[in-house]
């Protein structure tokens, strides 16, 4: 507290709370620590038919989701930069995994972005491979 005034005003609902510590059961604390996610980086398509103009994009992506056939697929959202007195939204979720050797994977994802200004732009990309370094001792 700075003099005497109590300065923290967010209620106990909003705070990011430290789960393990008040969850009882640990196997519920290993299930809900995150365990495989891929980032992802790019930039949207420039097709606007106003301004030529394209926007740049990155994030991580949602925990695995299985599919049908033994893969799994990743939910996708983020937002563009802000460019040009706007920005988009990218809400999608990628493809089924794609082997590219040593055990690794990326993922695939095509689509459009919100209309935001009159216009939306495409966009396709694949992901980072899912954890890119690995210390052994």
């Amino acid at each position: 507290m700075l003099h005497n005034i109590n300065w923290d005003v967010c209620p106990d609902w909003v705070r990011f709370l430290n789960r393990e510590a008040k969850t009882e059961n640990n196997e519920n604390i290993a299930s809900r620590r995150q365990k495989h996610v891929h980032e992802f980086a790019g930039s949207t398509g420039s097709e606007d038919g106003n301004s030529i103009h394209n926007h740049r994009f990155a994030g991580v992506s949602g925990q695995a989701i299985p599919t049908p056939g033994g893969s799994h697929k990743h939910r996708i959202f983020t937002n563009t930069d802000f460019f040009k007195n706007h920005f988009h939204e990218i809400e999608d979720c990628t493809g089924s995994a794609i082997d590219v050797g040593n055990g690794r994977h990326v993922h695939f994802v095509k689509g459009r972005t919100t209309v935001n200004d009159g216009h939306s732009h495409s966009y396709q990309f694949a992901t980072l491979i899912e954890n890119p370094i690995v210390f052994r001792d």
